[in-house]
């Protein structure tokens, strides 16, 4: 028995999240499940799932926030705006191909484009009003290569 697994899995879970996620695996695929630490599984789980949802409205706000910019100031276009746009696209493609992120994100998209037309007006010094009061884009649009080609 390793002294990881000598430890009891609460103490282990304070002491070494990684050490405590391999110990669960391992005692989940052996089936030894009266020895998992489910309450903290459970916090652990939930924690992830919203650390996931958060990256997901993070990655869109920036996505938003400088297609933005692209538009409404293209005499400043830069390559390092192309690639943050890109990056950001292709992050969320893998994260919201299906499932509760991609609800997820479509739940949030209106609340998430008002925050980067926030972004964009205080980083641009234009006015709020100089942008689309609600999302122009579905979320299948601004996740699209085609969107952002000039």
């Amino acid at each position: 028995m390793t002294t990881a697994q000598a430890l009891i899995p609460s103490a282990l879970y304070e002491q070494d999240e990684t050490a405590w996620l391999e110990t669960m695996a391992e005692l989940i695929r052996t089936g030894r499940l009266e020895e998992v630490d489910y309450p903290n599984l459970a916090e652990y789980l939930t924690d992830m799932a919203r650390r996931d949802r958060r990256e997901v409205e993070s990655r869109l706000i920036v996505l938003i926030l400088h297609v933005l910019k692209w538009t409404h100031q293209a005499e400043q276009r830069s390559a390092s705006w192309r690639g943050t746009i890109i990056a950001q696209r292709q992050e969320l493609v893998g994260l919201v191909s299906g499932g509760v992120l991609r609800r997820h994100a479509e739940k949030v998209l209106e609340t998430v484009y008002r925050q980067a037309v926030e972004r964009a007006s205080a980083e641009t010094g234009l006015p709020s009003e100089t942008f689309p009061a609600s999302s122009p884009f579905s979320l299948d649009q601004w996740l699209s290569a085609e969107l952002h080609a000039d």
